[in-house]
């Protein structure tokens, strides 16, 4: 089941106007989660667009990128051209009307234009204003902020991958989508300080930060032993088993936290004398016999399709699931009950995360041509009450 365009309803954000100057992923996603909630997002491009409309293929049924569309609905487009001075002025009109403004330049360029958090400031006092950056605006002002270079850099693809084989990045810019909601997370703060004080903030993430903040347990570890962590594959440092298995057909995930599940799977499995295996009697022990834990299930699984054993563990209460495709992700979710698709006029994305039974989001616009809003202003309704 999607959710089709909505006409009917509010939103928790509306009447909060943005002046999005990011582009390509983290504010652009960040954007539109909030947009989504019923805040008038004015997206400023320049003229030949945010880069991604360019990134095809794939293309969608409207002919536009999907790479672009999946982050850009609820918004309206404006495209200026910053060095032109009658483009220039417009934009430091939208910035100074704005609630929020959001940018993700290199330090220092939006600065040249006179639209940096001071210059904004000036002309409005109680802005929120977010700066995306890749490494901060210090020492790391001048470093690209690309995704893979802070996989690299941040330690991700050091424990992403084969045991025995090269460091690996994960299949979704992940750090770029991680630090855009850390983006709202900061934007959203800004605005209850603002509505408990009046004062507007300067908002800053950068894509390091977030990178390293994610990676919680593993950089717990390595401060609290000054050991990092390496490549495990698909296993887990501090839990067996917890990874992937080939059944007869495919694979499947199997996830044990405790010995009570790992004593079901071992019975389930046809094999109950493993649990009483003093090399698996504990999870500790596992933990230090992973390889030949692995091995055991491995035998036992490849008795069955990975169909049927998803079934018998769930049924009771092992942790367990198919190894799916994004296709098959999107229809389980779908399955579940959670509506995970968003179709506007025909252009499908992923539907926002974030539930709020009070004031849910909402859906009223496909991404925007580029351009398509010139001229436009500020709304005085939200669309969703149109």
């Amino acid at each position: 089941m999607a959710h089709t365009e909505q006409r009917a309803g509010g939103g928790v954000l509306a009447g909060i106007r943005i002046a999005d100057f990011s582009r390509v992923l983290a504010g652009p996603y960040a954007t539109m989660l909030l947009g989504d909630f019923g805040a008038d997002v004015v997206k400023i491009e320049p003229p030949a667009g945010d880069d991604t409309r360019q990134w095809h293929p794939p293309v969608g049924p409207d002919g536009q990128a999907t790479y672009f569309a999946s982050v850009n609905r609820n918004k309206r487009s404006v495209a200026l051209d910053l060095t032109d001075a009658a483009g220039l002025a417009e934009a430091r009109r939208l910035a100074a009307s704005a609630d929020v403004v959001v940018e993700n330049f290199r330090p220092g360029v939006m600065a040249r234009f006179g639209l940096a958090y001071d210059d904004v400031r000036a002309a409005n006092p109680g802005v929120v204003y977010c700066s995306i950056t890749g490494f901060g605006a210090g020492e790391g002002a001048a470093l690209a902020g690309y995704d893979l270079l802070v996989q690299a850099v941040g330690g991700l693809m050091s424990i992403t991958g084969a045991p025995d084989g090269d460091p690996t990045k994960a299949g979704v810019a992940l750090v770029d989508v991680l630090t855009g909601q850390n983006a709202v997370a900061g934007i959203l703060l800004a605005l209850r300080r603002r509505d408990a004080t009046g004062e507007g903030a300067h908002v800053e993430v950068n894509l390091l930060q977030s990178l390293l903040s994610a990676l919680t347990n593993q950089a717990g570890s390595t401060l609290a032993t000054g050991r990092a962590p390496g490549r495990l594959g698909n296993a887990h440092p501090s839990i067996a088993p917890y990874a992937v298995f080939r059944a007869a057909d495919r694979e499947l995930v199997i996830a044990v936290g405790n010995d009570r599940q790992f004593r079901t799977l071992a019975r389930l499995l046809g094999a109950p004398a493993l649990a009483d295996d003093e090399r698996f009697t504990t999870n500790a022990a596992r933990v230090g016999h992973r390889d030949a834990l692995h091995e055991e299930l491995g035998r036992a699984l490849a008795a069955a399709s990975a169909a049927h054993w998803v079934e018998v563990l769930t049924d009771a209460g092992v942790p367990s699931g198919l190894v799916n495709d994004v296709g098959e992700a999107l229809a389980f979710a779908d399955r579940l009950g959670l509506a995970p698709v968003v179709d506007l006029d025909g252009v499908r994305s992923v539907a926002n995360p974030i539930g709020l039974a009070a004031a849910p989001p909402g859906y009223h616009s496909p991404p925007p041509r580029l351009d398509a809003d010139r001229g436009a202003d500020w709304r005085r309704t939200n669309p969703l009450d149109e």
